[in-house]
């Protein structure tokens, strides 16, 4: 384990004992001591989780070995894959294979989803459910994306063309993120 992720955990495991004893689900006195003002305290618990929740994220993308290369789910002829991915990293790489559109759903953990060589001939949906990771995909130049969003501490960065107009294939993206974000990006 990276010390990255070693310090995201301590920050994390931190905020939830402060909220814990604020809560008065624990009682130590040491760490009731530590108060000044319930808005403060719930900021700096936030920005703990906000830091261990970045840190252990970063520490999986800025490590390659870390990501798991998976062979692409089968799905029936024309139907969408799924793809679920719990305390790790997982990589899908499409090689030239058609993609008619993805579930994906991330806990704890990050997944990457390389369509820069597949075959994407239609409008496609990709649905995806974040609960404290991070999905990036990749996308190629042939095709717009369009996004929408639901997330409560968390988002989406969208890199990729939103020109609807141009004729070309759409991936609309559903997202739904808590304490998690999505990357769109064309390379």
């Amino acid at each position: 384990m990276k010390s990255r992720t070693i310090i995201g955990i301590v920050f994390i495991v931190a905020a939830l004992l402060k909220l814990a004893t604020m809560w008065g689900i624990l009682h130590w006195e040491w760490f009731e001591t530590m108060s000044e003002g319930r808005v403060a305290m719930y900021l700096c618990i936030f920005i703990l989780l906000y830091l261990g929740v970045h840190l252990i994220i970063d520490s999986y993308r800025r490590d390659p070995d870390q990501w798991l290369q998976r062979p692409i789910p089968p799905a029936e002829e024309g139907k969408r894959i799924s793809c679920s991915v719990h305390y790790g990293g997982d990589e899908y790489i499409y090689r030239g294979e058609p993609f008619h559109g993805a579930r994906l759903d991330v806990f704890c953990g990050g997944l990457r989803l390389d369509l820069r060589q597949a075959s994407i001939t239609e409008d496609e949906e990709i649905d995806i459910h974040t609960f404290m990771g991070g999905v990036e995909l990749l996308v190629p130049q042939t095709v717009t994306v369009v996004t929408r969003s639901r997330s409560f501490i968390g988002g989406v960065g969208n890199e990729a063309s939103r020109d609807v107009s141009s004729g070309l294939p759409c991936l609309h993206v559903i997202a739904s993120n808590f304490l998690g974000g999505v990357s769109i990006k064309k390379q």
